[in-house]
């Protein structure tokens, strides 16, 4: 795979455009394939389904240059996972097949998720070299030490600011925009920021605060602007606290589209009668906003501030990328990687144990919520 992709980076660029374009196709023709092909039923689909269960893995390992019994074995699993479908298609082997599509499904839970839970809840009570039990030591030195309540701090105020902020001015604009002229044009301008990258963003707004020594031409947008009107250049990530708010303001923008985008779906799943009945009830816009709007999209707000709070928690990306965490912009995400690099894995896994617990009470509430939803239903 490597040499092929250092073939490809070889050839001029001309020639590596019909290459990235045929790639795309073939990409799309998978999806059509298991979309519109694969759901049919008939001896004719049941080949094609058969061939590509069998063939697909194979080639595909062949292509990654991995080796020859690998890429049998994932023959192998590709031809038992289409008897075990085409059986339950049949009406017969029900509880095989939910056996067998289950079982890789909690074993790679099991692997992915539970077995690094535990093992990194064991090492938050261990010293850094793991062979030794400290007992509260690691999270004493986390609410004690000047750097890790700042960590802390900062994550807190990144989870209280972000959500609210972003849920906001996502709701606001889907509110003025809904079925206006242009609506889907204005909706794209929003979102763009979500098919961006942390770490792209984290750059593009890198770029917007640089500052340099007054009397040099400035290449940082805010800066320049700054000049512009008569002023100094100011170094917005290095003044503290309030590079952190700058560094919020980049996560505002990528969720602000997502939150838009949810809300605008859910608002228009209002039923016009009841905007309709409190129109003629006399209500004014705010009114039928508040006492109408709102409680009809509460599940979508509730899911929209929940996500976005745990994305919030979890945030890491964009701080590494700009600061790295000096000048006191530091998060636990952040810190957990630092300690970690710095070979103190006790306290790497101390941040990340108090993590998951700050995050394990927002999902909790949101699966609550959730279920309250279905209840209603």
């Amino acid at each position: 795979m490597s040499a092929f992709l250092a073939w490809i980076a070889a050839l001029p660029p001309i020639a590596q455009i019909p290459l990235v374009i045929a790639a795309f196709l073939i990409v799309v023709a998978l999806i059509i394939f298991f979309v519109e092909i694969a759901p049919r039923t008939g001896r004719r689909y049941t080949i094609i389904r058969f061939a590509v269960c069998v063939l697909a893995p194979l080639v595909a390992f062949l292509v990654l240059g991995s080796v020859i019994w690998a890429a049998a074995v994932a023959a192998v699993l590709g031809g038992v996972f289409f008897l075990l479908d085409y059986r339950s298609k049949q009406g017969v082997g029900y509880l095989f097949q939910l056996i067998g599509f289950l079982s890789p499904a909690i074993i790679l839970l099991a692997i992915g998720l539970i077995f690094p839970t535990i093992s990194t809840a064991v090492a938050a009570f261990q010293n850094s070299r793991g062979n030794r039990f400290v007992g509260l030591e690691n999270f004493a030195w986390i609410f004690t030490q000047p750097t890790g309540i700042r960590v802390v701090l900062n994550t807190i105020v990144w989870v209280l600011i972000v959500p609210a902020v972003s849920t906001a001015f996502g709701l606001a604009y889907a509110v003025f925009i809904d079925k206006s002229r242009g609506e889907k044009f204005f909706k794209i301008l929003v979102f763009m920021p979500m098919a961006i990258s942390f770490v792209g963003a984290s750059i593009i707004w890198r770029f917007v605060y640089t500052a340099r020594p007054e009397g040099q031409n400035q290449i940082g947008l805010l800066n320049q602007v700054i000049v512009w009107l008569g002023g100094q250049p100011v170094e917005f990530l290095q003044n503290s606290p309030w590079n952190t708010f700058f560094l919020i303001v980049v996560l505002i923008w990528i969720q602000t589209g997502f939150a838009m985008v949810v809300l605008s779906a859910a608002i228009k799943g209002v039923p016009a009668e009841q905007l309709e009945a409190a129109e003629l009830d006399g209500t004014n816009a705010w009114q039928r906003f508040v006492n109408v709007t709102v409680p009809g999209i509460r599940s979508s707000l509730v899911v929209v501030l929940t996500t976005i709070s745990i994305a919030s928690l979890k945030v890491f990306d964009i701080v590494r990328t700009m600061t790295a965490g000096a000048n006191d912009t530091s998060v636990i995400a952040n810190e957990m990687y630092t300690q970690w690099k710095g070979f103190e894995n006790g306290r790497s896994a101390a941040f990340a144990l108090v993590l998951f617990i700050l995050v394990l009470p927002i999902v909790v509430y949101n699966a609550r919520q959730i279920k309250k939803q279905r209840e209603i239903r």
